[in-house]
């Protein structure tokens, strides 16, 4: 019922402003911190009380049967969210309302937004899309974001200071830890799976509680088990990319953040860079250890190849591994989509060497999923031998 807020971790993020070299950086940190983040989440708490006076009905909305879409960042997840957001029987949320998670502030929104369009000649709207490219262009030709884009549920956390997306702004992996959700305690991690059940609740109050929510969150990778805990009906659809592609996709999209957000010094960057790392290969393989464990929970997983291939075969298939049927009207959708999915390459390659990584590494941690996915194992021909004969 009441706004999640983790205060450890915003004491945490308060000591390492204060390391900030940076005096024009570090202030700007403090008046997030300080008062930016502390006024909105007394906002929203506020906000989320009265959504139970002003919208009785909420008391009842359930969350039945979630899916959700996880995989390394850059692995397609995206792609498949934007796919299975077609069927009208799904709901998910658009990064407005990730940051708005009240119900009395979605209602404010559309209100505001119908005034917008029949009485100001959609002036507010125009302002809003000149502040997107303000606030989204260093990092749109890596990743697509916008106010009304459907985005990663983990965003609804960042004013509770418990978003990943906090290491956009603070390159302090290693003090930092958004990942390790299923290690946490029992009743810290079912204080942060209450919190996330209820803001779901109040967007399928808006789009209809007899719909599906949808998410797709790479971040979620670490807190498999913590959603089977709070979802026990829940679904999960899994994609997988080749690791050369994905992984210094990620590193490069975190650097271009880091580095629009200031200076940082080279040593802050490469210890953020290697947890990032070690990450990225728990993200690989923690999805399947948890799901091993749980053979009652329904799953499938997609080739990233097939999905940019053969789209809507793709997305057949993992209907029928979830139980799912797909309508006639839906079908359609995926037809009409194939040609359009067929051309989702990236343009964009980016060097291991460049974050100090190489393919040994990378074949030795994750040689199971090599195997079983026939990705192209890039090692040097000597270490290629010695990793053979281990």
């Amino acid at each position: 019922m009441f706004f999640y807020f983790e205060f450890k971790t915003w004491l945490t993020m308060l000591k390492l402003v204060a390391k900030e070299p940076n005096q024009k950086r570090r202030r700007s940190l403090y008046q997030l911190l300080l008062l930016r983040v502390p006024s909105r989440a007394i906002f929203h708490s506020t906000c989320f009380i009265l959504d139970y006076i002003l919208f009785p009905k909420l008391w009842f909305v359930k969350v039945k049967e979630p899916v959700f879409i996880i995989g390394h960042a850059r692995s397609g997840t995206t792609l498949a969210h934007r796919l299975m957001c077609g069927d009208e029987r799904f709901s998910a949320f658009k990064y407005y309302e990730l940051l708005l998670p009240s119900l009395l502030q979605k209602k404010a929104v559309h209100m505001v937004a119908w005034i917008d369009r029949t009485l100001l000649s959609r002036r507010l709207e125009r302002r809003l899309a000149a502040w997107e490219k303000r606030k989204f262009g260093p990092t749109q030709h890596i990743h697509k974001m916008g106010l009304s884009i459907p985005e990663e549920d983990d965003l609804m956390y960042f004013n509770s200071c418990a978003s990943g997306f906090w290491a956009t702004k603070l390159p302090y992996m290693d003090a930092l830890d958004f990942f390790h959700v299923d290690e946490r305690p029992a009743a810290e991690r079912e204080r942060m799976m209450t919190f996330y059940r209820n803001v779901v609740r109040r967007q399928l109050y808006i789009n209809g509680d007899n719909k599906i929510h949808l998410s797709k969150n790479p971040t979620y990778c670490g807190r498999v088990e913590s959603l089977i805990e709070a979802f026990p009906d829940a679904c999960f659809v899994l994609l997988y990319r080749d690791p050369h592609e994905t992984i210094p996709s990620l590193l490069k999209l975190l650097h271009v953040s880091w580095k629009h957000q200031g200076n940082q010094s080279a040593e802050r960057i490469e210890k953020s860079t290697r947890e990032m790392v070690n990450l990225s290969f728990e993200s690989y393989l923690h999805p399947l250890q948890v799901l091993e464990r749980y053979p009652n929970t329904p799953y499938a997983i997609i080739d990233y190849r097939e999905l940019t291939s053969a789209p809507k075969a793709t997305i057949e298939k993992v209907y029928e591994h979830l139980g799912m049927n797909m309508s006639a009207t839906y079908s359609q959708f995926l037809s009409a989509e194939e040609e359009r999915t067929r051309k989702h390459e990236t343009t964009h390659t980016y060097s291991l060497a460049e974050f100090g990584l190489d393919d040994t590494e990378i074949y030795d941690r994750l040689a199971p999923l090599f195997q079983r996915f026939n990705w192209e194992a890039r090692i040097p021909e000597n270490n290629e031998k010695e990793l053979t004969n281990v």
